[in-house]
C-alpha cells in the first residue's frame, strides 16, 4: 500500500493527527498496521503523520518502515540506539508530534485503527485525553486479572476512576502531550498525570484483538516496576512541589513518638529510680528521634532539589526518517 491512500491535498495540509506507534521487533505486523491506519485516515479525511518509534529492534522492523516511508510520505521513524522502554518511546514521539491531536497505539495489531475517529470525536466533545478501555480483552487469564488488580489500586491511589489505565490506544490534545515528562514506567499513568495537571480525562470502550504475530514484550517484572511507579506518581502528583509536607509529616510522628518514649523513661529514672541500662525501649526512643530528624532533612533536601531540577532526555536517537529532508527523498 502507498500513496493511493493519501491525496495531494491531504499530504500538504497541516497535520490533524499524529499517530505514534512504539515498537520492538514487530516486523511482521507493520505492513498490515500501516495499511489499516492509512485506510482509516483516508476514509475519515484527516491529514496525519504516522510516527513509528523503533525502541531498539533487532529484527527487520526498521527496514520495513523505510520501505513504507518510500511509498507514503506520512510515514516517519525515530530509531533508538538501544531498547529504552515504552515510556522513552512515547516521550520521543510526543516531542516530535506536530498534529493538533495525538493518538498512541501498540504495534502488535491488538489495537484497532478503526477506533481512531471515535476517539477524536470524543476529544471534540471537550475532553483533553480519551483513554481506551479494553472492555472485552483477548489476553491470557493471568494478564487479564492482574490488570484488574492494577487498575483498582491505581484508581484508589490516584483519585481518578478508569477501568483500563494501561490501554495503549489513547487520544490527546497536543497541549496535553507537550506537558508530560515521561520516564520509567510512567506511560501507564499518563491519565493520572493529565488529570493532576487540570486536563479533562475520560475513557471509552474500544475493540481489542488477539495478537497475530510474535509475543508480548512485557514480563512479570513489569508488575513490580509498575507498583513502584504507582508510588512515584502518587508522590509526584501530591507532593512534587512540597516534599517537606510529605517527609515532614513522617518526621513529626516519629520524632514525637521517640520524644514521648524518652520522656517516660526520664521520668521513670528520676522519680521512680528505675535503671535504664537493660531497657530496649531507650534505644527505640533514641532511634525514633534520629529517624524523625532524618525525615525532616530529606524534606528540606527535596525542597532544594526541586528548585534547581532540570529533566534531561532519557533516550538516544540513532536516526530520524521524515524530518531532516523531504519525505519523498527518504529511502
Amino acid at each position: 500500500m502507498g500513496n493511493e491512500y493519501m491525496s495531494e491535498s491531504l499530504s500538504t495540509r497541516p497535520v490533524d493527527i499524529s499517530i505514534i506507534v512504539p515498537l520492538l521487533n514487530e516486523e511482521q505486523s507493520l505492513q498490515e498496521l500501516h495499511d489499516k491506519i492509512a485506510g482509516v485516515m483516508h476514509n475519515a479525511g484527516y491529514s496525519f503523520e504516522l510516527i513509528f518509534v523503533d525502541d531498539g529492534s533487532t529484527d527487520q522492523s526498521a527496514a520495513v518502515i523505510h520501505r513504507l516511508a518510500a511509498g507514503n510520505p506520512q510515514v516517519k521513524m525515530l530509531q533508538f540506539r538501544k531498547n529504552y522502554g515504552k515510556s522513552a518511546a512515547l516521550a520521543a514521539g510526543f516531542e516530535h508530534a506536530a498534529g493538533r491531536f495525538v493518538v498512541t497505539m501498540d504495534a502488535d495489531l491488538q489495537d484497532d485503527p478503526e477506533e481512531i475517529p471515535h476517539l477524536i470525536a470524543k476529544l471534540e466533545q471537550g475532553y483533553d485525553l480519551v483513554s481506551g478501555w479494553k472492555k472485552v480483552r483477548h489476553d491470557p487469564f493471568i494478564k487479564r486479572n492482574t490488570s484488574k488488580i492494577y487498575n483498582y489500586f491505581t484508581s484508589l491511589f490516584s483519585g481518578i476512576r478508569l477501568h483500563d489505565f494501561n490501554c495503549g490506544l489513547k487520544a490527546y490534545r497536543s497541549d496535553v502531550v507537550k506537558s508530560f515528562q515521561v520516564y520509567g514506567e510512567m506511560h501507564r499513568y499518563l491519565p493520572v498525570l493529565a488529570h493532576h495537571n487540570g486536563f479533562r480525562v475520560t475513557e471509552m470502550p474500544v475493540k481489542h484483538h488477539q495478537r497475530k504475530h510474535g509475543q508480548s514484550k512485557f514480563g512479570m517484572a513489569r508488575f513490580t516496576r509498575g507498583a513502584f511507579d504507582l508510588l512515584t506518581v502518587t508522590f509526584l502528583t501530591k507532593y512534587k512541589k512540597r516534599p517537606l509536607h510529605f517527609f515532614g509529616g513522617f518526621g513529626v510522628l516519629t520524632f514525637l513518638a521517640g520524644a514521648v518514649i524518652s520522656l517516660v523513661l526520664v521520668i521513670q529514672r528520676l522519680f521512680l529510680h528505675q535503671y535504664l541500662s537493660n531497657r530496649p525501649l531507650l534505644f527505640l526512643g533514641v532511634l525514633l528521634i534520629i529517624v524523625g530528624m532524618q525525615f525532616f532533612s530529606l524534606g528540606l533536601i527535596g525542597e532544594m532539589i526541586i528548585s534547581v531540577r532540570h529533566e534531561n532526555d532519557t533516550y538516544q536517537i540513532k536516526s530520524k526518517l521524515g524530518w531532516d529532508q523531504p519525505p519523498s527523498d527518504n529511502k
